[in-house]
């Protein structure tokens, strides 16, 4: 009598989730920097495409609550499409160097090149979408606002404001790569989706600073009229946001991940070594679909 083989579950196991994180990491390491390119292009025009989208929702519902709860819309559609986004890699990235499974040059290679392309993707969006029309008026206003506030207000704070800028920047990135890391939870696209929901709900909600979002909002508010130059956007708000980005995916995530569930290279034991071997190849599926 035939029996129907069993679909396998499409929840995975926390050591699961990591093998499949550091198998993205060695990937994304070994992509050309050309494609790095293209796909981090994509994924600063949706990320830029988001922000937009709950502004006008909040500004619609008169309550930012409801704009943060429609802005994991460009996080999700990024990640399912394989794209390629700084803030998440710097999480995936750490991961792979420290199973040795990525050189530094490979780790410093991608971060340039998705930095570069992230950042051109916001441009361009913000490019359309403020002098070719696209933008509805009290969006503008809006991100005219939101450029002071994350430039000048900041400085007019002196060290307090350094410090308020850093905490919501590590603290952005520690739900951003909790996002990262929850899109590995789940075989099935829908359980994908709710898992990366949560976090990224949840930064925006807070107001926390993310440097991709910010490539958009500040450099769209100066061209909407704001009473900031490139240099405070840059020396005030981008440069300071990106470093603590960093600081919350490697110390709040990378390292405690690494620690809770992952073994030192070379140090793993016989007895482990061919099945951890079959949980990296089904991890290189997963890999492939999911981005940042």
């Amino acid at each position: 009598m035939l029996q129907t083989p069993l679909r396998p579950s499409s929840t995975v196991t926390p050591r699961d989730i990591v093998t499949s994180l550091v198998t993205a990491g060695e990937r994304k390491a070994q992509t050309p920097s050309p494609t790095l390119f293209v796909r981090a292009l994509g994924a600063g025009t949706l990320l830029a495409m988001a922000t937009t989208l709950a502004l006008e929702i909040s500004a619609q519902a008169g309550h930012p609550f409801a704009g943060a709860c429609f802005f994991p819309v460009g996080f999700v559609m990024l990640v399912i499409l394989g794209l390629e986004l700084l803030t998440g890699n710097f999480l995936l990235l750490p991961l792979a160097l420290l199973q040795r499974r990525a050189s530094v040059r490979a780790l410093l290679r991608n971060w340039l090149v998705v930095a570069a392309g992230n950042l051109c993707g916001s441009l361009l969006y913000a490019f359309l979408y403020v002098y070719m029309g696209a933008g509805k008026p009290h969006v503008l206003e809006t991100l005219k606002a939101l450029a002071e506030a994350k430039t000048v207000s900041y400085a007019a704070s002196g060290f307090t404001g350094w410090l308020s800028l850093m905490s919501r920047a590590i603290l952005c990135n520690w739900l951003v790569t909790m996002g990262v890391v929850l899109s590995f939870a789940s075989r099935a696209t829908p359980g994908k989706i709710m898992a990366m929901w949560l976090p990224i709900f949840s930064f925006f909600a807070l107001g926390f600073e993310h440097s991709v979002v910010n490539m958009f909002v500040i450099p769209a508010g100066i061209w909407s009229g704001a009473d900031v130059s490139y240099a405070d956007w840059w020396l005030i708000n981008q440069i300071p946001v990106t470093l603590g980005n960093l600081l919350g995916a490697c110390l709040l995530t990378a390292i405690p991940v690494s620690m809770g569930h992952l073994h030192r290279p070379n140090t793993v034991p016989n007895a482990t070594r061919h099945g951890t071997r079959r949980l990296e190849q089904e991890s290189h599926a997963e890999a492939g679909f999911a981005g940042v």
